[in-house]
Parts: structure tokens; C-alpha cells; sequence
């Protein structure tokens, strides 16, 4: 990145809040949002996940699900229903990856969903809007896309964000089968989610509320996923990190903190043991970490903007571990992207 890109304020629900502040809350107080239920497959297993509370009618279905968390999250974070600031804006979502064969793309072909989102939100947003695939790590990806609708084609704001539920009886079926389930007999495995996150961003800090700055990132794709039968060796995130202090921002030894979308799996433990001593030379008496999942569980798609929004909350109200935040972004499919956020030097 030539130039920063300013995070200027987000929009959140997530099992531990209806709105940004709720769930930064949460999080802050290290708050729980899990619960227990029974699943379907296997029949009658206890399973712990996390999810929103709210009226069926908003939940009918799992793609009407999702268009609604998302639509909520986009209000909120636009901040404005005035027509002429969300005709400047545009959209840029991650969705669940389509390997998954989320449910909510029977409900609503995956060619469909920005219309319905759309539609949702009452509003019109700018042309080049766009869902894109890839999971939690596509959302840092999108970020040099971001720069690119402000520069070239007239957008005067993103808002860049994803949404997501793994409670479902797919996602919950396939990761029972596959053993990756936190229960009784798997201490290291995933407490699924949902969620919605979107952080608006900008070219330019201007006048407003311009809450931090993302100086680089970094993206890889890792072969050995969570998906194939070997572990991970941290190659493609040590590579995302390395490209996201190769710029003229930040480097190596002036990251005071982490925000990670790690979800307690054994297996990303082991990526992350590997590829962090790889990277954090610099000698550190403690590298302060922040887990967000520890209170919302794995929100998939959505867990790359929380890492943003997180770390942006953070600095500018002044209860980070430092000035200068790392964010570090795992996809399920393998994708890994990295940024660096720093408290904003307003002109």
C-alpha cells in the first residue's frame, strides 16, 4: 500500500451484541455468548455454539438469515440513511465459502444475495458493489480493492465486511464428522458462530471520525489446510505478515499487539507456533493477543472485519497494549491475509 486507508467506524451483530459497541464490550469484559443445544447429527449430542438471540420471523431461513444480520451490520455501519451517502458507498461482502454448500445459497442462489441484502437495507449503494468468496481472510484481501473503487470509479466510502453462520445442521454436520467440534472429548476444537461485521473505510481522514489507520497487508494461499491431511507449517501466513511490513509503513519490531480470528482448533495452534517465531524477531517480554472467538465463537466469513474493527476500537480509545496492531486472518479453505492497523495522525 503507497498510502493508508482510514477505518472511520463499523457496524456489528454478533451472538455477544446487536451493535458494534455491544460486542467490543463484550469482548472488552471477556464475556461469554455460548450456549448449549442438542444436535441433529449425531441425534441428541450436546453441542456448545453461539448465536444471536432474536424473533424467528428475522430467521425463516437460513439465506434470509444471513441477508438480515448482513443488512443490519451495513446500516449501522453506514451511520447515515441519507440516499445520496449510500448511493457514494460501496459494498464489498465475503460470504461463506462455497465449498461449504451453506444452506442459505438453496434459499438464495449466491448470484442473488447482494440484490436481497440490498433490498434489506431499505437503500441503494454504489455500482461496483460485490460479493466475493474465499471466507474470513478474503475480507483483508479486499482491501487493495477498496483503495482501487475510491481512486477509479467514484466511490466515496467501502464498507468491507462479511457474514456468516456455521450454526447449521450442515456446517454442524460436517465438522461433527470430522471430529473438530469442541465437546467432552475435543477440548481444542471449534464452538461455531454467527455474525455479521462491516468497517467503513476511507481514502481520505477528512474531518470525521476517523478511528485508525491500515498501513499494509498481506495475503497467501496455504496449501495444507484444515481441510487436507497434513498440519499446517505456517508457511502462507508467515508469508502475509512479511508482505503486510513491506511497505513504508510499520515494520516487524514496532508491533506492540495481535488481533487474531484464531478459534481454539488444535490445528491452528499448531500454524500459529510455527509461523509467529518465524516472523516476531524482535525480543518481547509478552505479545499481548486478543481473541475475539473467545467470546463469539468461530463467525467464519465475518471474522476477518471483527479483527479489524477490534483492533481500530481498540486504539482509539486507548485500552490497546501499544499503538500499532497486527491482524492476523485465517480462512477455513486456506486462504491467510495479515494487516497492519496504527492509531490514526489525524492531518
Amino acid at each position: 500500500m503507497k498510502r493508508p486507508l482510514y477505518v472511520a467506524g463499523g457496524g456489528a451483530v454478533t451472538p455477544a451484541g446487536l451493535n458494534a459497541r455491544q460486542t467490543i464490550a463484550a469482548i472488552r469484559a471477556s464475556l461469554s455468548a455460548f450456549e448449549e443445544i442438542t444436535l441433529a447429527e449425531p441425534f441428541g449430542v450436546p453441542q456448545v455454539v453461539a448465536r444471536i438471540p432474536t424473533h424467528w420471523h428475522l430467521r425463516r431461513n437460513e439465506g434470509e438469515w444471513l441477508v438480515n444480520m448482513a443488512a443490519r451490520a451495513i446500516n449501522e455501519a453506514l451511520g447515515t440513511g441519507e440516499p445520496g451517502v449510500a448511493a457514494a458507498t460501496a459494498l464489498l461482502i465475503t460470504t461463506p465459502e462455497s465449498f461449504r454448500n451453506h444452506p442459505a445459497f438453496v434459499d438464495i442462489p449466491a448470484r442473488d444475495f447482494l440484490a436481497a441484502v440490498v433490498d434489506a437495507t431499505g437503500l441503494r449503494f454504489h455500482r461496483a458493489s460485490c460479493v466475493v468468496d474465499g471466507g474470513a481472510a478474503a475480507s483483508v484481501g479486499l482491501i487493495e480493492r477498496a483503495i482501487a473503487l475510491m481512486e477509479d470509479q467514484g466511490a466515496a466510502q467501502v464498507l468491507l465486511g462479511g457474514v456468516d453462520s456455521l450454526v447449521n445442521h450442515t456446517d454442524l454436520g460436517r465438522l461433527s464428522r470430522t471430529g473438530r467440534l469442541q465437546g467432552a472429548d475435543n477440548a481444542q476444537g471449534v464452538i461455531p458462530s454467527e455474525a455479521a461485521v462491516f468497517v467503513r473505510l476511507l481514502r481520505e481522514p477528512g474531518r470525521g471520525p476517523v478511528v485508525a489507520a491500515i498501513h499494509g497487508i498481506g495475503m497467501a494461499q496455504e496449501t495444507d489446510s484444515i481441510l487436507s491431511e497434513r498440519y499446517s507449517q505456517g508457511r502462507a501466513m508467515l508469508g502475509a505478515l512479511r508482505d503486510a511490513v513491506s511497505g513504508s509503513g510499520p515494520s516487524e519490531p514496532d508491533i506492540d499487539f495481535v488481533v487474531s480470528n484464531g478459534n481454539g482448533e488444535r490445528y491452528h495452534g499448531w500454524e500459529m507456533l510455527i509461523a509467529r517465531p518465524r516472523f516476531y524477531r524482535t525480543h518481547r517480554t509478552l505479545m499481548a493477543t486478543a481473541y475475539p472467538a473467545m467470546t463469539v465463537g468461530d463467525t467464519g466469513a465475518a471474522s476477518g472485519a471483527l479483527a479489524l474493527m477490534l483492533a481500530a476500537d481498540s486504539l482509539v480509545q486507548n485500552y490497546a497494549p501499544g499503538s500499532i496492531a497486527m491482524c492476523e486472518v485465517a480462512s477455513e479453505n486456506g486462504l491467510r491475509a495479515a494487516a497492519v492497523v496504527a492509531r490514526a495522525n489525524r492531518r
